[in-house]
C-alpha cells in the first residue's frame, strides 16, 4: 500500500547513503507540476557531505537517486560520486 506524506514533513529529515553514511539534512523538496524532481540537501556538521564539499552549503539531488523515504531518506551512493 502507497504511504502519502505531507512535503513539510521531509524538512530536516536525516539523508544517508545506502551504504550507512549521513549525507546531510532535506533542506527544501523541488516540486516541478505535481510531482517531486529533485531534493536540496543540507551539508549537516559532520555529513559526508560537509567532508566532501568542504564550504559549500550543500546539493541537490534528482529525484531518482532517492531509493527510499521514511522516517529517514535514502540516496543511491551515485549522489556522491557525481559531486566529486
Amino acid at each position: 500500500m502507497l504511504k502519502m506524506k505531507r512535503v513539510t514533513e521531509m524538512y530536516g529529515k536525516s539523508v544517508y547513503t545506502e551504504e550507512g553514511d549521513y549525507f546531510g539534512e532535506v533542506d527544501e523538496l523541488i516540486i516541478e507540476g505535481n510531482k517531486v524532481a529533485g531534493w536540496k540537501v543540507r551539508a549537516s556538521k559532520g555529513s559526508l557531505l560537509s567532508k566532501t564539499l568542504g564550504g559549500a552549503k550543500g546539493v541537490l539531488v534528482p529525484h531518482q537517486l532517492v531509493k527510499a523515504v521514511g522516517d529517514i531518506v535514502i540516496i543511491s551512493r551515485a549522489t556522491l560520486s557525481a559531486e566529486e
